[in-house]
């Protein structure tokens, strides 16, 4: 796993990092390299778990009665995430799966301000669809200023990240449609897509 000395770094951005001098990149090759990105069983245990996700400020991605909802830890400057995103167009798109999106601000200066520009956005869902889609040209515009309401949704979902154990972007916790947990850090491999999003 590739290690690097902690930078310490003015924003939201450093608290991403353990203050205690090495630490794993928040998106680093562990991120990219799928023979990394191994499931794992959720902790705490797994109705905490779902409750703790439900309760946090997700955007929605599909339609709300699929029968698998997946969580995502999202950084909006995180290729890996878009990534995901578009290997799971085909089962979103199919009504199978309904991604959530937890946004994150930890890898850049300016994902706290591109983060809050979805979050703070009318149609949140809508944002988010235009960032993604507008990956190959940095993604959607920071906000002009990040509410405090807002910074402190995105400390509350950094924490929530660190709390089950993600490092990095994407953090993906499974839920499928028995009410089973299943976490990944990282992009799963290909062969691991129809494990993580079920039947097609």
């Amino acid at each position: 796993m590739h290690l690097q000395r902690t930078v310490l770094f003015a924003g939201m951005a450093a608290s991403l990092f353990l203050a205690a001098g090495w630490a794993m990149a928040a998106e680093g090759p562990a991120t990219a390299q799928a023979p990394q990105a191994k499931a794992q069983a959720a902790k705490p245990a797994g109705d905490t778990v779902q409750a703790q996700l439900e309760a946090s400020n997700w955007v929605p991605d599909g339609k709300a009665d699929a029968p698998r909802v997946i969580y995502t830890f999202t950084d909006p400057n995180c290729k890996y995430c878009h990534k995901f995103w578009e290997a799971a167009r085909p089962w979103v798109d199919a009504g199978k799966v309904q991604l959530r999106h937890i946004l994150v601000g930890v890898i850049r200066d300016d994902s706290p301000a591109k983060a809050a520009a979805i979050l703070q956005a009318p149609d949140r869902a809508a944002a988010l669809m235009e960032h993604e889609k507008k990956s190959a040209q940095g993604g959607i515009g920071p906000a002009f200023s990040v509410s405090p309401d807002v910074r402190k949704t995105l400390e509350a979902h950094r924490k929530l990240m660190m709390s089950l154990g993600f490092r990095g972007t994407p953090g993906i916790v499974v839920i499928d449609s028995q009410g089973g947990t299943k976490s990944y850090g990282g992009m799963p491999r290909d062969a691991a897509l129809p494990e993580v999003f079920g039947a097609l």
